[in-house]
Protein backbone atom coordinates (compact mmCIF):
# COMPACT_ATOMS: atom_id res chain seq x y z
CA UNK A 1 0.00 0.00 0.00
CA UNK A 2 1.40 3.50 -0.92
CA UNK A 3 1.91 5.64 2.04
CA UNK A 4 2.11 9.44 1.84
CA UNK A 5 3.05 12.27 4.70
CA UNK A 6 1.36 14.27 6.46
CA UNK A 7 1.43 17.05 8.81
CA UNK A 8 1.03 20.94 7.84
CA UNK A 9 4.46 20.55 6.11
CA UNK A 10 3.69 16.80 4.98
CA UNK A 11 3.91 18.22 0.74
CA UNK A 12 6.51 20.64 0.93
CA UNK A 13 8.68 19.94 -1.94
CA UNK A 14 11.45 22.65 -1.16
CA UNK A 15 14.10 20.30 -0.27
CA UNK A 16 13.41 17.81 -2.66
CA UNK A 17 14.02 20.52 -5.43
CA UNK A 18 17.37 21.91 -3.82
CA UNK A 19 14.76 25.46 -3.63
CA UNK A 20 17.09 28.43 -2.11
CA UNK A 21 15.27 30.01 0.59
CA UNK A 22 13.29 33.16 -0.21
CA UNK A 23 15.29 36.34 -1.60
CA UNK A 24 15.92 39.35 0.86
CA UNK A 25 16.49 41.93 -1.83
CA UNK A 26 16.99 44.25 1.51
CA UNK A 27 20.57 42.62 2.20
CA UNK A 28 23.51 43.46 -0.02
CA UNK A 29 25.15 40.36 -2.38
CA UNK A 30 28.76 40.17 -3.08
CA UNK A 31 29.81 41.16 -7.02
CA UNK A 32 33.24 39.34 -6.66
CA UNK A 33 31.77 36.12 -7.68
CA UNK A 34 31.06 37.55 -11.39
CA UNK A 35 35.09 37.74 -11.88
CA UNK A 36 36.07 35.40 -14.44
CA UNK A 37 32.76 33.87 -15.48
CA UNK A 38 31.48 33.44 -19.06
CA UNK A 39 28.47 34.87 -19.24
CA UNK A 40 26.37 34.13 -22.48
CA UNK A 41 23.63 36.94 -23.36
CA UNK A 42 20.96 36.76 -26.39
CA UNK A 43 19.70 39.97 -27.29
CA UNK A 44 22.55 41.31 -25.84
CA UNK A 45 22.82 44.37 -28.30
CA UNK A 46 20.48 46.60 -26.53
CA UNK A 47 18.15 46.78 -23.52
CA UNK A 48 18.16 44.48 -20.64
CA UNK A 49 21.12 42.70 -22.21
CA UNK A 50 23.26 45.25 -23.16
CA UNK A 51 22.62 46.67 -19.74
CA UNK A 52 24.03 43.63 -17.86
CA UNK A 53 27.03 43.50 -20.58
CA UNK A 54 27.68 46.51 -19.10
CA UNK A 55 27.23 46.01 -15.76
CA UNK A 56 28.91 42.30 -15.39
CA UNK A 57 32.09 43.26 -17.60
CA UNK A 58 32.71 46.07 -14.97
CA UNK A 59 33.02 43.17 -12.13
CA UNK A 60 35.35 41.53 -14.42
CA UNK A 61 33.56 39.31 -16.65
CA UNK A 62 33.59 38.08 -20.16
CA UNK A 63 30.85 38.32 -22.40
CA UNK A 64 29.47 36.84 -25.30
CA UNK A 65 26.69 38.56 -27.32
CA UNK A 66 23.83 37.01 -29.76
CA UNK A 67 21.82 39.26 -31.32
CA UNK A 68 20.42 40.80 -34.94
CA UNK A 69 21.26 43.92 -34.34
CA UNK A 70 25.00 43.70 -35.42
CA UNK A 71 25.89 47.35 -35.74
CA UNK A 72 24.75 47.70 -32.12
CA UNK A 73 26.03 44.59 -30.64
CA UNK A 74 29.69 45.12 -32.94
CA UNK A 75 29.82 48.54 -30.78
CA UNK A 76 28.58 47.39 -27.59
CA UNK A 77 31.92 44.79 -27.58
CA UNK A 78 34.02 47.74 -28.97
CA UNK A 79 32.50 49.73 -26.32
CA UNK A 80 33.54 47.00 -23.39
CA UNK A 81 36.76 46.39 -24.53
CA UNK A 82 37.78 49.83 -24.09
CA UNK A 83 35.92 50.02 -20.83
CA UNK A 84 36.91 46.72 -19.23
CA UNK A 85 38.72 47.06 -15.94
CA UNK A 86 41.17 44.09 -17.02
CA UNK A 87 43.09 43.53 -20.42
CA UNK A 88 42.76 39.88 -19.63
CA UNK A 89 38.63 40.34 -20.53
CA UNK A 90 37.70 38.73 -23.30
CA UNK A 91 34.00 39.84 -25.36
CA UNK A 92 32.79 38.07 -28.34
CA UNK A 93 29.59 39.93 -30.95
CA UNK A 94 27.92 37.57 -33.16
CA UNK A 95 24.85 37.72 -35.32
CA UNK A 96 22.31 35.29 -34.16
CA UNK A 97 18.51 34.48 -35.09
CA UNK A 98 17.26 33.47 -31.66
CA UNK A 99 14.65 31.81 -34.08
CA UNK A 100 16.91 29.50 -35.80
CA UNK A 101 18.62 26.80 -34.55
CA UNK A 102 22.22 26.86 -36.45
CA UNK A 103 22.53 30.28 -35.31
CA UNK A 104 22.13 29.34 -31.50
CA UNK A 105 24.09 26.48 -32.17
CA UNK A 106 27.10 28.81 -33.79
CA UNK A 107 26.55 31.31 -31.31
CA UNK A 108 27.33 28.70 -28.48
CA UNK A 109 29.92 27.09 -30.15
CA UNK A 110 31.95 30.28 -30.62
CA UNK A 111 31.43 31.17 -26.91
CA UNK A 112 33.06 28.01 -26.14
CA UNK A 113 35.60 28.81 -28.48
CA UNK A 114 36.28 32.10 -27.10
CA UNK A 115 35.89 31.91 -23.21
CA UNK A 116 39.25 31.96 -21.65
CA UNK A 117 38.39 29.10 -19.66
CA UNK A 118 36.76 26.88 -22.18
CA UNK A 119 33.70 26.76 -20.84
CA UNK A 120 30.10 28.54 -20.19
CA UNK A 121 29.01 29.92 -16.81
CA UNK A 122 25.93 31.35 -17.31
CA UNK A 123 23.27 31.73 -19.98
CA UNK A 124 20.84 34.75 -19.95
CA UNK A 125 17.84 33.99 -22.30
CA UNK A 126 17.76 37.51 -23.38
CA UNK A 127 16.14 38.09 -26.68
CA UNK A 128 12.20 39.50 -27.10
CA UNK A 129 10.18 41.21 -29.18
CA UNK A 130 6.92 43.35 -28.94
CA UNK A 131 3.94 43.46 -31.38
CA UNK A 132 3.97 46.55 -32.76
CA UNK A 133 0.44 47.61 -35.12
CA UNK A 134 -2.33 46.12 -36.42
CA UNK A 135 -0.19 42.45 -35.66
CA UNK A 136 -1.24 43.95 -31.74
CA UNK A 137 -4.77 42.02 -32.66
CA UNK A 138 -3.43 38.50 -33.05
CA UNK A 139 -6.78 36.95 -32.85
CA UNK A 140 -8.78 40.01 -35.07
CA UNK A 141 -10.33 38.76 -38.08
CA UNK A 142 -10.33 41.12 -41.43
CA UNK A 143 -12.80 44.27 -40.78
CA UNK A 144 -14.39 43.55 -44.33
CA UNK A 145 -15.73 40.14 -44.84
CA UNK A 146 -16.95 38.69 -48.51
CA UNK A 147 -20.51 37.58 -47.95
CA UNK A 148 -21.00 35.83 -51.09
CA UNK A 149 -17.72 33.42 -49.54
CA UNK A 150 -18.84 32.82 -45.73
CA UNK A 151 -15.88 29.20 -46.18
CA UNK A 152 -13.15 32.22 -46.74
CA UNK A 153 -11.02 31.62 -43.93
CA UNK A 154 -9.05 34.71 -42.57
CA UNK A 155 -4.85 34.75 -43.28
CA UNK A 156 -2.57 33.16 -40.83
CA UNK A 157 -2.01 35.28 -37.39
CA UNK A 158 1.41 36.72 -37.27
CA UNK A 159 3.64 34.70 -35.15
CA UNK A 160 7.14 35.78 -34.85
CA UNK A 161 6.87 37.18 -31.45
CA UNK A 162 5.99 33.76 -30.24
CA UNK A 163 9.17 32.42 -32.41
CA UNK A 164 11.59 34.83 -30.73
CA UNK A 165 10.38 34.97 -27.10
CA UNK A 166 9.17 31.04 -26.61
CA UNK A 167 10.87 28.94 -29.76
CA UNK A 168 14.46 30.95 -29.43
CA UNK A 169 14.12 30.64 -25.98
CA UNK A 170 13.46 27.24 -25.60
CA UNK A 171 16.57 26.82 -28.64
CA UNK A 172 18.55 28.98 -25.82
CA UNK A 173 17.39 26.57 -22.91
CA UNK A 174 18.16 23.24 -24.32
CA UNK A 175 21.89 24.54 -25.27
CA UNK A 176 22.27 26.11 -22.20
CA UNK A 177 21.61 22.98 -20.35
CA UNK A 178 23.77 21.16 -22.62
CA UNK A 179 27.06 23.31 -22.37
CA UNK A 180 26.70 24.10 -18.85
CA UNK A 181 27.01 20.06 -18.01
CA UNK A 182 30.07 20.25 -19.98
CA UNK A 183 31.54 22.80 -17.97
CA UNK A 184 33.45 20.61 -15.63
CA UNK A 185 34.07 22.09 -12.16
CA UNK A 186 37.81 23.04 -11.63
CA UNK A 187 39.30 22.53 -8.18
CA UNK A 188 36.71 23.51 -5.77
CA UNK A 189 33.06 24.27 -7.50
CA UNK A 190 32.07 25.82 -10.55
CA UNK A 191 28.67 27.66 -11.29
CA UNK A 192 26.22 27.17 -13.58
CA UNK A 193 22.81 29.34 -14.01
CA UNK A 194 20.58 29.75 -16.62
CA UNK A 195 18.45 32.90 -16.08
CA UNK A 196 15.43 33.88 -18.03
CA UNK A 197 13.63 37.08 -18.91
CA UNK A 198 9.90 36.71 -18.88
CA UNK A 199 7.58 39.97 -17.80
CA UNK A 200 4.78 41.21 -16.00
CA UNK A 201 2.99 40.48 -18.42
CA UNK A 202 3.82 36.52 -17.82
CA UNK A 203 2.22 37.28 -14.86
CA UNK A 204 -0.88 39.26 -16.20
CA UNK A 205 -3.02 39.39 -19.10
CA UNK A 206 -2.19 42.08 -21.05
CA UNK A 207 -4.68 43.20 -23.67
CA UNK A 208 -3.93 44.08 -27.03
CA UNK A 209 -0.80 42.20 -26.85
CA UNK A 210 -1.99 38.82 -27.05
CA UNK A 211 0.69 37.02 -28.93
CA UNK A 212 3.59 39.05 -26.15
CA UNK A 213 1.46 37.67 -23.09
CA UNK A 214 1.23 34.32 -24.59
CA UNK A 215 4.82 34.00 -25.16
CA UNK A 216 5.95 35.50 -21.45
CA UNK A 217 3.36 33.41 -19.65
CA UNK A 218 5.10 30.16 -21.61
CA UNK A 219 8.32 31.60 -20.45
CA UNK A 220 7.19 31.43 -16.99
CA UNK A 221 5.53 27.79 -17.24
CA UNK A 222 9.18 26.56 -18.33
CA UNK A 223 11.04 28.28 -15.72
CA UNK A 224 8.27 26.63 -12.81
CA UNK A 225 8.40 23.54 -14.33
CA UNK A 226 12.53 23.25 -15.07
CA UNK A 227 13.65 24.93 -11.44
CA UNK A 228 11.99 21.61 -10.15
CA UNK A 229 14.52 19.37 -12.63
CA UNK A 230 17.47 21.72 -13.33
CA UNK A 231 19.17 20.96 -10.03
CA UNK A 232 19.95 17.12 -10.99
CA UNK A 233 21.85 18.34 -13.59
CA UNK A 234 24.12 20.73 -11.72
CA UNK A 235 22.46 23.82 -13.29
CA UNK A 236 20.65 26.40 -10.89
CA UNK A 237 17.57 28.55 -13.34
CA UNK A 238 16.02 31.73 -12.14
CA UNK A 239 14.09 34.39 -13.68
CA UNK A 240 12.88 37.86 -14.15
CA UNK A 241 10.05 39.50 -14.53
CA UNK A 242 10.42 43.52 -14.93
CA UNK A 243 7.32 45.87 -15.21
CA UNK A 244 7.14 48.37 -17.91
CA UNK A 245 10.29 49.92 -18.83
CA UNK A 246 11.70 52.65 -21.25
CA UNK A 247 13.76 50.12 -23.72
CA UNK A 248 13.34 49.81 -26.84
CA UNK A 249 11.29 46.78 -26.73
CA UNK A 250 8.54 49.11 -25.10
CA UNK A 251 6.35 50.23 -28.06
CA UNK A 252 4.99 54.21 -28.17
CA UNK A 253 1.31 52.98 -27.66
CA UNK A 254 2.52 51.62 -24.49
CA UNK A 255 4.45 55.18 -23.82
CA UNK A 256 1.73 56.96 -24.39
CA UNK A 257 -0.58 54.82 -22.13
CA UNK A 258 1.61 54.90 -19.39
CA UNK A 259 2.12 58.49 -19.46
CA UNK A 260 1.81 60.62 -16.30
CA UNK A 261 2.13 57.18 -14.68
CA UNK A 262 5.01 55.37 -12.94
CA UNK A 263 7.87 52.70 -14.93
CA UNK A 264 10.57 50.34 -13.83
CA UNK A 265 13.85 51.83 -13.82
CA UNK A 266 16.73 49.75 -15.85
CA UNK A 267 18.78 50.17 -12.91
CA UNK A 268 16.57 47.97 -10.73
CA UNK A 269 16.25 45.53 -13.22
CA UNK A 270 20.00 44.75 -13.46
CA UNK A 271 20.43 45.34 -10.12
CA UNK A 272 18.02 42.47 -9.61
CA UNK A 273 19.44 40.60 -12.37
CA UNK A 274 22.69 41.26 -11.16
CA UNK A 275 21.74 39.76 -7.49
CA UNK A 276 20.74 36.65 -8.84
CA UNK A 277 23.05 35.89 -11.46
CA UNK A 278 26.01 36.77 -8.76
CA UNK A 279 24.68 34.97 -5.63
CA UNK A 280 25.56 31.66 -6.63
CA UNK A 281 23.41 30.43 -3.27
CA UNK A 282 19.83 31.65 -5.07
CA UNK A 283 18.04 28.48 -7.07
CA UNK A 284 14.46 28.35 -8.45
CA UNK A 285 13.56 32.59 -7.44
CA UNK A 286 11.72 34.77 -9.49
CA UNK A 287 11.78 38.23 -9.03
CA UNK A 288 9.55 40.96 -10.56
CA UNK A 289 10.59 44.31 -10.82
CA UNK A 290 8.45 47.14 -10.94
CA UNK A 291 7.62 51.05 -9.99
CA UNK A 292 8.57 52.02 -6.69
CA UNK A 293 5.98 51.85 -3.93
CA UNK A 294 5.89 52.72 -0.55
CA UNK A 295 4.45 49.77 1.62
CA UNK A 296 2.62 50.78 4.81
CA UNK A 297 4.98 51.53 7.99
CA UNK A 298 7.89 50.78 5.46
CA UNK A 299 10.40 53.84 5.22
CA UNK A 300 12.07 52.34 1.76
CA UNK A 301 10.09 52.22 -1.36
CA UNK A 302 10.06 48.46 -2.79
CA UNK A 303 10.74 47.61 -6.51
CA UNK A 304 11.33 43.77 -6.33
CA UNK A 305 8.82 41.00 -4.99
CA UNK A 306 9.68 37.42 -5.45
CA UNK A 307 6.82 35.82 -7.30
CA UNK A 308 5.64 31.97 -7.44
CA UNK A 309 7.31 31.50 -4.26
CA UNK A 310 5.17 28.74 -3.10
CA UNK A 311 4.75 26.68 -5.70
CA UNK A 312 6.64 23.43 -4.10
CA UNK A 313 5.56 24.46 -0.62
CA UNK A 314 2.73 21.93 -1.34
CA UNK A 315 2.15 19.75 -4.51
CA UNK A 316 -0.36 17.39 -5.16
CA UNK A 317 0.41 13.78 -5.78
CA UNK A 318 1.62 13.31 -9.10
CA UNK A 319 4.50 16.08 -8.49
CA UNK A 320 5.91 14.53 -4.82
CA UNK A 321 5.55 10.86 -6.54
CA UNK A 322 7.58 12.39 -9.27
CA UNK A 323 10.17 14.57 -7.46
CA UNK A 324 10.08 11.42 -5.38
CA UNK A 325 11.33 9.33 -8.11
CA UNK A 326 13.47 12.06 -9.69
CA UNK A 327 15.91 12.55 -6.18
CA UNK A 328 16.01 8.30 -6.04
CA UNK A 329 17.26 8.62 -10.07
CA UNK A 330 19.87 11.20 -9.05
CA UNK A 331 21.01 8.98 -5.93
CA UNK A 332 21.22 5.97 -7.75
CA UNK A 333 22.98 7.72 -10.87
CA UNK A 334 26.09 8.95 -8.40
CA UNK A 335 26.49 5.50 -6.91
CA UNK A 336 26.72 4.50 -10.68
CA UNK A 337 29.43 7.43 -11.29
CA UNK A 338 31.45 6.24 -8.04
CA UNK A 339 31.66 2.32 -8.69
CA UNK A 340 32.67 3.16 -12.55
CA UNK A 341 35.72 5.02 -11.40
CA UNK A 342 36.36 2.79 -8.76
CA UNK A 343 36.33 0.08 -11.01
CA UNK A 344 38.68 2.36 -13.69
CA UNK A 345 40.96 3.12 -10.81
CA UNK A 346 41.00 -1.17 -10.21
CA UNK A 347 41.46 -1.73 -13.93
CA UNK A 348 44.03 0.65 -14.48
CA UNK A 349 46.20 -0.62 -11.42
CA UNK A 350 45.69 -4.08 -12.55
CA UNK A 351 46.79 -3.25 -15.93
CA UNK A 352 50.21 -0.80 -15.39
Amino acid sequence: MATFPTGDDAWNAMDMINQSPPVDCTKPYDTSTLAGKTILITGGASGFGAAFARHWALHGAHIMIGDVNDRAGEELVAELRASAPSSTQVFHYQHCDVTSWADQVALFQAALTSSPTGGIDAVVAGAGIVENGSSGRVFDTPRSLDPDNKLQPPPPPPLKVLAVNLTGVMYTTHLALHYLKQNAPPPGRRDRHILLISSVAGVMGLPGQTEYTASKHAVMGLFRAMRATAWAEGVRVNLLAPYFVDTPLLPTAGMLLLAGGAKGEVRDVVDAGTRLMADEGVRGRALCIGPGLKMEEEREEQVVWEIYAHDYARVEVFVWRYLKLLNVAHGVRGWVGLVKDLWGVFVTRRTR
